[in-house]
């Protein structure tokens, strides 16, 4: 799972500039993101770990932050 969170962080931090932000900070509530990033996030989740993104998935508590993304990817390769 290590490996998922890098590469999530990597990706968020290209378009957040806040080096200090935490896995578990709330990225919705901080400002940082918007329906449009939001949706860069469903899309940057389904090509980079190949997985799809459900209807049910798509739910603000699943892209909240770095570790909530981290989980649904993991759940997305049967790895929890």
């Amino acid at each position: 799972m290590e490996e998922i969170r890098t590469k999530v962080r990597e990706f968020v931090l290209k378009y957040v500039r806040d080096d200090d932000l935490g896995d578990n900070e709330n990225m919705f509530e901080l400002g940082y993101v918007n329906s449009l990033f939001a949706m860069q996030l469903v899309l940057f989740v389904e090509k980079e770990f190949g997985i799809t993104v459900n209807r049910s998935d798509l739910d603000f508590k699943n892209f909240r932050s770095i570790e909530a993304i981290t989980s649904l990817v993991a759940r997305g390769k049967g790895m929890l």
